[in-house]
């Protein structure tokens, strides 16, 4: 469906999540890494929400605490400390990350406030032992010129990033506590962006400034994206963690589709003459129904104790838990949702898409009958599990289904691997907040801001001419690597290789030699920063040709847990000895002697050609040209 975002007025504003390289966490003076082996202690906790300063709940806190959870915490002792185990108060703010905050706030035209305040946002998913996170504003408004209009920026902040999620089993979850605390740094745009491709463009430019400062970390889990999409007569939706840069586009583009068949549905349920009373509390047990059914799922429900199947009836919603409100997913799904969320069941079964799953046409038919309800204009959703699960979980859809007169909920979703998003809770309000008593405010005095300086990136206007004039690039090269995302690793390698490498080389790599690897259809988002570098290293130390480059990173990507070294030794790709390489020519005049004394000095291309295909990737080509230059000279002057 070609959707004109003009017309159907598309709001968009990011907030990128990026985490700082500093040396310690944000409030303690661990190390800012992820640790994988060692000792590791583990502890439990259990989380509530608390009240704000007005003595309110947040509506998203409260469903995290009713869902009863227990908190299962492995605490890497090299990473980790009292502070995230919150038995110790939180030392003071790392002035490194404020630093480096300020800068990239003077790199948006931000205005940094006088004093630095730290906050706790209320958050008991278990991602942080606390049960809320700290952050605090460092400042505010500012913009981002884009080839579209300017983009406003509404604040910039600091905050902990939370503990990383390892593993999940019934009412217990296990968080790593390493990457708590490691310095995030928020930038919060305007709602300016008004279609998806512009959407992927701005996250890209401000993790483009971001990781010019030089301290940005770099690897899958170190940037996240949240965004808000609202169209016109629909609600400003947020989505979180969107990890990949090139899904932004499709995930603004498909909540927008999907706030337009809310609408479409919302539109037919007031034609079919709907009113939200008409939508019943009641739910029925229809256990009785089922018991000689031939579905594997609701006769593995039964055998369990005090399972049952219970069932709602949907007045007009006939065809419309059908309806596809994104790729994949109907109407039927966003109730399915609900329901897992609200009351922890596996999912639901609806009439829209029955008989089926085992579920037969009398069975179908008995639902019918025995909710009173219409085959020709009413849906029926019913929920096999425990009683008091179903409840809860049917309870949820009857309250989703009466929003569906009103049009889109708030919400806040949860990005898919496809682009896709699923309901994840309410929109958090202002209750998640109040003040942080254990850390006093900070000046931001003169000196302060003089150490951000170091940070603030360099125009862009300014690094391109030094691109061209410096680095000798070409313009269009420039401007490629000016768009790339690993612009700051090429201006590191340049500056590690700056005796042993062309800056075009390396540009190069990592622009032209790898979109041409996408083109032949290699993952090429599996190859990282470190597998460039090791590559390039090969190069610089003469251990491979320049020529190699392409296929070793196409390998790499392949096999990621590979190392660039390895890789070149088992194909067969370290340099070749001048002597060997000239012992080749030599054979290869031979073997075409006929043809070369017949062609003489033409032979040459025959003679390069026949020797790259035995050579290529082991030796310069240009090493191999004037070799096979010399070679042939000597052998026609001898044959004379």
């Amino acid at each position: 469906m070609k959707i004109d975002y003009s017309s159907i007025g598309l709001k968009a504003g990011l907030e990128i999540h990026i985490q700082l390289d500093t040396r310690h966490k944000l409030f303690c003076k661990c190390p800012t890494k992820l640790v994988e082996e060692g000792e590791i202690d583990v502890f439990e906790r259990e989380l509530r929400p608390a009240r704000s300063e007005l003595g309110e709940v947040d509506v998203a806190a409260m469903l995290e605490w009713k869902k009863g959870r227990i908190y299962e915490y492995h605490a890497p002792r090299e990473s980790t400390c009292l502070v995230e185990a919150d038995e110790e108060p939180p030392h003071e703010m790392n002035r490194e990350a404020l630093s480096i905050a300020i800068a990239v706030a003077k790199a948006l035209n931000s205005m940094v406030v006088d004093e630095v305040h730290v906050m706790r946002k209320i958050v008991i998913d278990g991602s942080n032992t606390t049960g809320f996170q700290r952050t605090a504003i460092i400042a505010l408004g500012g913009y981002l010129e884009d080839e579209e209009g300017r983009i406003g920026i509404q604040t910039i902040c600091l905050e902990e990033d939370a503990a990383r999620k390892i593993g999940e089993e019934k009412d217990r979850v296990k968080y790593k506590l390493d990457r708590l605390g490691i310095p995030l740094i928020e930038i919060a745009t305007a709602p300016d962006i008004h279609s998806p491709e512009q959407a992927q463009r701005v996250a890209f430019k401000i993790g483009q400034l971001v990781r010019l400062t030089g301290k940005a970390k770099r690897g899958l889990g170190t940037i996240r994206q949240d965004l808000n999409v609202s169209i016109k007569d629909g609600e400003k939706i947020e989505i979180k963690g969107v990890q990949h840069l090139y899904l932004i586009s499709k995930v603004v583009e498909y909540e927008a589709l999907r706030q337009l068949r809310l609408l479409e549905i919302r539109d037919e349920l007031k034609k079919r003459g709907l009113k939200e009373q008409d939508i019943s509390d009641k739910i029925f047990d229809v256990t009785h129904l089922f018991k000689n059914t031939r579905s594997k799922i609701i006769k593995r429900v039964l055998s369990r104790k005090d399972s049952g199947v219970y069932a709602i009836k949907l007045p007009l919603f006939k065809g419309l838990l059908g309806k596809e409100v994104q790729p994949g997913r109907r109407f039927g799904t966003e109730l399915a949702d609900y329901a897992r969320v609200w009351g922890g069941v596996g999912g639901l079964f609806h009439t829209d898409e029955l008989p089926g799953y085992g579920i037969s046409q009398e069975e179908v038919e008995s639902l019918y009958r025995e909710l009173n309800a219409d085959p020709e204009k009413d849906a029926i959703v019913i929920i096999a599990d425990r009683r008091d699960k179903a409840y809860k979980a049917l309870q949820a859809v009857i309250e989703r289904a009466r929003y569906a007169l009103k049009g889109v909920p708030p919400e806040t979703r949860a990005a898919n691997p496809d682009g896709t998003t699923r309901y994840m809770r309410p929109r958090p309000g202002a209750a998640r907040m109040y003040p942080e008593t254990d850390i006093p405010p900070i000046e931001v005095d003169e000196s302060l801001l003089r150490e951000a300086e170091k940070y603030v990136p360099e125009p862009f206007d300014v690094k391109y001419r030094r691109f061209i004039e410096v680095f000798k690039l070409s313009p269009e090269l420039a401007k490629a690597i000016l768009n790339n995302i690993r612009l700051d690793l090429f201006e590191k390698l340049v500056v590690k290789y700056k005796d042993k490498l062309s800056p075009t080389l390396i540009a190069s790599t990592i622009e032209t030699t790898i979109k041409g690897l996408r083109k032949d259809g290699v993952p090429i988002e599996n190859i990282s920063d470190e597998h460039i570098e090791e590559t390039l290293d090969l190069v610089a130390n003469g251990v491979v040709a320049k020529e190699a480059i392409p296929t070793i990173l196409s390998h790499l990507a392949k096999d990621p847990s590979k190392h660039a070294k390895e890789v070149a030794e088992k194909l067969g790709l370290t340099k070749i000895p001048e002597e060997e390489l000239e012992k080749i020519v030599d054979k290869i005049i031979n073997d075409l002697r006929e043809k070369v004394l017949e062609r003489r000095e033409r032979a040459f291309g025959l003679i390069m050609g026949r020797v790259m295909s035995l050579v290529r990737g082991r030796v310069d080509g240009k090493i191999v040209a004037s070799i096979v230059k010399n070679k042939l000279k000597e052998f026609l002057e001898s044959a004379k």
